[in-house]
């Protein structure tokens, strides 16, 4: 099963004036499809792999045996794709944080804001290239941060961290230095403007 570049459930436009048309599209387009070529590429090397679906894929990257160019190659391509397709998925204006999933970000961080200000401080204060996670661990939400193009599904002995992801901001520069040029922290408090919610409610409940 070759990965194939998910289709958007709306225009590149939808997400304005919070993220921009042009960003839009060269993310999905450019950066998005590279990884899904690249990862396509890496999967030749490894068929007993290669039917998985990429989430899967992403959490047994210990069982497959190669060296660490070949394996990096497959760890950044797949957790890139797997990255970004939740992160497509994950942006929708005009929901509501509401019902068990806002009970348990106030029962975990106190209250929205404090979650939010979490959020906000981990995804500023992350040197270079990653993403900043809310996830569910150990029946706990948290907030963690992950390098390049980790996952927490990956594991704490790959990523960092562990945890299932409900929701993902990618904060490499590709992700907003059109709109927002230097300013990652103007670029994070737009996110919450265009968080789908119902979404990341949704991937609570299945974690």
């Amino acid at each position: 099963m070759n990965f194939t570049l998910p289709y958007l459930p709306y225009s590149y436009e939808a997400m304005e004036p919070h993220i921009d048309k042009e960003t839009m599209r060269i993310h999905h387009t450019k950066h998005h499809q590279a990884y899904v070529n690249n990862a396509n590429i890496a999967l030749e090397n490894f068929p007993d792999f290669a039917h998985m679906p990429v989430d899967e894929l992403i959490q047994k990257l210990d069982q497959i045996h190669a060296n660490n160019q070949t394996l990096l190659l497959l760890r950044n391509n797949a957790g890139g794709h797997a990255n970004h397709s939740l992160f497509w998925n994950g942006l929708k204006q005009g929901t509501i944080l509401q019902g068990k999933f806002k009970s348990a970000i106030e029962h975990d961080f106190g209250n929205i804001e404090a979650f939010k200000e979490t959020f906000e401080q981990s995804a500023v204060a992350y040197f270079g290239s990653g993403w900043t996670w809310l996830v569910k661990k150990d029946l706990k939400l948290a907030v963690v941060s992950t390098a390049n193009q980790d996952n927490p599904l990956m594991g704490e002995a790959i990523s960092g961290t562990a945890g299932y992801p409900i929701l993902g901001l990618d904060i490499w520069e590709h992700a907003y230095y059109l709109k927002y040029q230097n300013r990652r922290t103007d670029y994070v408090k737009s996110f919450w403007h265009v968080v789908n919610w119902d979404v990341a409610a949704a991937r609570f409940n299945q974690a």
